[in-house]
């Protein structure tokens, strides 16, 4: 690195010609004003749930009685399982668990990564590895099928007014999420301003329904006890699992805490949770098993819209489905966020990615994925037609994310949180006594609905892992005609210098220290080089944002030849014109667009018979999805009238 670049480059920084991306929040600004903003983006998912999660507990396919002691026994269930799983395991410790401020699977697996490199738990890395897959896999799956359920149940409720709706309810799910998705592309910028209003309605209208019925029947209060879910657990044995399947419905969303903390922060996520969110939910849930204990099997059909009656329902039904679109909107948006981190990591092609606001970085539209989101949730909708049916395909996405969450924990808590072995192995632990039987609960019902986040996840794993192989098959075949960048500086320091046209060259390459391909194969054939050259490394960092102080490092190798190495976050997007506004105020040269041509390699891939690295078909995978890839023109924004494509043939 040039030391007299080097000063320059902070101070130019600091001046804001590149930003670092979207801005942390603070502690200080992380109060009331953040609170509110969190209940429209992360509670949306975990607010809609009493509209199914009692109803699913008893439904037909349960094979549960409905008694007193059974209504007290899973309102038990529901009551410890928000306790537990939202209060103790993810507001006490995993969201205790962030990178620089993120969130979510895949800020925490890049956490492991980072600390679990040397000791005994190096050798388990590539298992972490795979179980963050996974748990990115499952995520997926959950935005797959949390538009689907959630409108889906919504819609449901029109059947309570008559049985004529019953014919509409799932062509008129259909048609929303089409709406849905097809506004994606809007960006959630203009709508955002009223997530946070129409929930914070819909938490104070479910709490205060839910309340009335309380206060009609204050002895189901008594299911806070634990003793009544120890007499269900004792009186049903095995069976319980079964319901234990459904109880978790009530916690879904619980990812979404973790996922969207670089947003909001901590401590806005938890003042939510225990000012509003927490007690509208519980007086909801106490609020519908008090109208099953008076209103008995009549209210079964539909706990949650028998908690109004008449004239009320329609409106509940509209506000429902408002809410309901709001916790798609939350997942839709977690799945663009998702498959930009899985890009900035390697595990994934490049797709387009559009910034739908120039204030939120995090804000973003990611065509191809919206496609296929939209698919597979209408899919879902007319292959499982009901609420019900989708219920036990959503328990397994929720619990294996769950699962794998708390055994990454572990990791955490001995590298990062430098908690003793025993400690750690405690924690972990404590957490699977009951993610092991949610997860359990929802396997049970593979069959009816539970295979199919199996199968997306499983077939994303494939994707993403046979996308990493490849990719490093590719580099190491690269390397093979690598020249030692030092080697190329003296032999053009030489007698021979190459003759040097006016401009300026950028070459893309992931490896300084040797020669980018595309830039010897320009030199072995025009024997030129330009005024100015430039190699361009873009380095993606295990954070999800790079401070701008730090962005860009520099290092002048002589003849007016840089080596350049330009840092992102796996949550930021690079773009190579703001690299090179940056570079020029450091490096003190004219870099001008329009007299700047950038050179990039083009492979063209062969399979090769002798080269026994990876099965062909999955080569034969990995060829079409490079293929299909969006280019490097595209992704890292570079003018397409300046591009010079150099092709090669490799053999993999």
């Amino acid at each position: 690195m040039v030391d007299s670049t080097s000063q320059g480059a902070t101070k130019s920084k600091s001046d804001g010609v590149l930003s670092g991306g979207q801005q942390k929040v603070s502690a200080e600004t992380s109060r009331w004003p953040m609170a509110f903003a969190a209940l429209g983006v992360v509670y949306g998912d975990i607010g809609t749930s009493p509209l199914y999660a009692i109803k699913e507990c008893f439904a037909p396919s349960r094979q549960l009685a409905f008694t007193q002691a059974n209504v007290l026994g899973v309102l038990s269930l529901i009551f410890w399982a928000l306790t537990l799983v939202i209060v103790v395991k993810y507001s006490f410790f995993v969201m205790r668990a962030d990178n620089n401020g993120e969130g979510g699977i895949l800020a925490l697996l890049a956490l492991i990564q980072r600390h679990v490199s040397i000791g005994r738990l190096a050798s388990a890395t590539g298992f972490f590895v795979l179980l963050g897959i996974w748990g990115t896999a499952f995520l997926f799956a959950d935005g797959v099928i949390t538009p689907a359920i959630s409108v889906l149940s919504a819609i449901e409720g029109l059947t309570t007014i008559t049985p004529v709706f019953q014919p509409v309810v799932v062509p008129a799910t259909a048609v929303i999420l089409i709406l849905l998705f097809l506004m994606q592309k809007r960006g959630t910028a203009g709508v955002a301003a009223v997530f946070s209003p129409i929930m914070m309605i819909w938490f104070l209208t479910i709490g205060v329904v839910g309340l009335y019925w309380v206060v009609k029947e204050p002895y189901v209060l008594t299911a806070i006890n634990p003793y009544h879910a120890f007499i269900f657990f004792k009186s049903h044995g095995i069976h319980s699992i079964t319901i234990l399947g459904a109880v978790v419905l009530c916690i879904t969303g619980a990812e979404a805490l973790y996922a969207d903390l670089g947003h909001f922060g901590r401590g806005a996520i938890t003042r939510a949770w225990y000012t509003l969110v927490f007690p509208a939910l519980l007086l909801n849930y106490f609020g519908q098993g008090a109208v099953l204990l008076v209103r008995g099997q009549e209210a079964l059909a539909n706990p949650f819209f028998s908690l109004v009656s008449g004239v009320m329902i329609f409106p509940m039904v509209v506000l429902a489905t408002v809410a309901t679109v709001i916790a798609s909107q939350a997942l839709i948006s977690g799945a663009f966020s998702l498959a930009q981190q899985a890009i900035q990591i390697g595990y994934a092609p490049r797709f387009s990615v559009v910034h739908t606001s120039g204030k939120q970085r995090g804000q973003i539209y990611v065509p191809e994925i919206n496609t296929i989101l939209m698919i597979l949730c209408v899919f879902v909708v007319f292959m499982f037609r009901t609420s019900s049916n989708l219920a036990e395909a959503y328990g397994v996405a929720v619990t294996g994310t769950m699962l794998i969450t708390s055994i990454l924990i572990f990791p955490v808590a001995r590298r990062v949180w430098n908690w003793s072995r025993w400690g750690s192995v405690l924690l972990s632990l404590g957490f699977l006594t009951f993610d092991v039987p949610f997860f359990i609960g929802n396997i049970s019902k593979i069959w009816e609905g539970g295979w199919f986040p199996i199968a997306v996840g499983g077939f994303l794993v494939f994707i993403m892992t046979t996308w990493k192989k490849g990719r490093s098959l590719l580099a190491a075949t690269l390397s093979e005609g690598f020249v030692p960048i030092q080697d190329f500086m003296r032999s053009i320091t030489s007698d021979k210098t190459p003759l040097r046209v006016s401009g300026t060259a950028v070459f893309m390459t992931p490896n300084l220290n040797v020669v980018p391909p595309a830039m010897l194969f320009h030199f072995k054939h025009n024997h030129v080089l330009h005024e100015t050259v430039v190699m361009l490394a873009i380095v993606t960092e295990d954070i999800p944002q790079v401070a701008a102080s730090t962005r860009l490092f520099v290092r002048h190798l002589g003849s007016n030849i840089y080596q350049v190495v330009a840092h992102f976050g796996f949550m930021e997007h690079p773009m190579v014109l703001n690299i090179l506004r940056e570079l020029e105020h450091i490096i003190e040269r004219s870099i001008r667009s329009e007299e700047t041509s950038f050179y990039l390699g083009r492979e063209t891939l062969i399979i090769s018979e002798h080269k026994k690295n990876m099965w062909w078909w999955r080569k034969l995978l990995f060829i079409f999805l490079a293929k299909n890839s969006r280019r490097a023109i595209s992704y890292f924004s570079i003018p397409p009238d300046r591009v010079v494509e150099l092709g090669m043939q490799i053999e993999l």
